[in-house]
């Protein structure tokens, strides 16, 4: 099969490798779209290798048709179905622990149903799982407001009736997150966002952007509030005032997705694919896709991220 591998100068060339070798537990998956994530990016320049026993080359999450199984899974083959990846998404095939897989909600694409995995599970991971749920009267703060993560944490947020707090950088993304849902827009290129938070306290954050403002940003948060830091975008260091922390109670929560188990991943899909799947079919929320390109193409949709043009998510489709 093809896969895409670097050259010695970090750039894509589509390679021929090993075709994957399904083990009993795994699921064998032909691949038809697969999603570009930043972590693709710092992958690409040597900086967040795959897991243990997951291909070198990258992609997060998946679509395509179940080729084998094993007996007794929740799919077969034939089935349309997506995949959360440790990594190999940017190839023909893709073997993955069966728990990792889940059916395409119904009525929604190929291309679509590759946005899905690491997004949302990321989000129900944070807002969910580590933030204790929320609630109507939750104020939620997000970064990157209109990345894929950002557009499905304005959803999930507002489906649970909590406020919403958007940092984006354009006027463009401005009006899109404002008309998804968001209260409150701010353009951190132009404004500053502290103000803000002052007059409407976060209960959470999810933050992937750290840096030198998040010490000062975190004095602002509601009393218990509940900083989930998954990135440090921003930079790593910051200074934090530990008073605030104790006074108010805050808790400060690292998290991220690809290093938990396939049993951890398994409960987060499960809770999706439960909660969450039906919500797609009716289009009560949606994925956004901001521009797809053929998977030999990756190179240019990687530029669409790296230059942070996009609102929503890239993806790489294969015939």
């Amino acid at each position: 099969m093809y896969a895409m591998l670097f050259d010695k100068d970090r750039n894509f060339v589509w390679s021929h490798v090993p075709d994957p070798v399904r083990k009993a537990d795994e699921v064998l998956l032909r691949i038809e779209a697969a999603a570009v994530n930043r972590a693709d990016l710092i992958q690409r320049f040597g900086n967040y290798p795959p897991p243990p026993g997951w291909p070198e080359w990258c992609g997060l999450e998946a679509a395509g048709t179940v080729l084998e199984a094993p007996a007794g899974a929740a799919v077969k083959p034939g089935d349309k179905v997506c995949a959360l990846l440790g990594g190999g998404g940017y190839a023909e095939r893709v073997a993955v622990p069966a728990g990792m897989v889940v059916p395409v909600p119904q009525g929604l694409s190929m291309e679509e149903a590759a946005t899905l995995p690491e997004v949302w599970c990321t989000v129900y991971l944070n807002l969910q799982m580590e933030a204790g749920g929320l609630k109507p009267g939750d104020v939620v703060y997000l970064q990157a407001a209109a990345s894929g993560v950002g557009l499905a944490a304005i959803q999930f947020a507002r489906l649970r009736g909590a406020e919403v707090i958007a940092s984006v950088g354009t006027p463009e993304k401005a009006e899109f997150v404002r008309a998804l849902g968001a209260q409150y827009v701010v353009n951190y290129r132009t404004d500053d966002v502290r103000p803000v938070l002052e007059a409407h306290p976060p209960t959470v954050a999810l933050d992937c952007i750290g840096g030198r403002k998040m010490g000062e940003c975190l004095r602002t948060m509601a009393f218990g509030g509940r900083w989930i830091m998954i990135a440090s975008l921003g930079g790593g260091e910051t200074a934090l005032d530990l008073e605030t922390v104790w006074r108010k109670r805050l808790r400060i929560i690292g998290s991220t997705l690809r290093s938990r188990t396939p049993e951890e991943k398994r409960e987060i899909l499960q809770a999706l694919q439960r909660e969450l799947w039906p919500r797609f079919s009716d289009r009560t929320i949606r994925t956004h896709i901001h521009k797809s390109f053929p998977m030999q193409e990756a190179g240019a949709a990687h530029a669409v991220l790296q230059q942070a043009e996009n609102i929503g998510k890239v993806v790489l489709t294969l015939p």
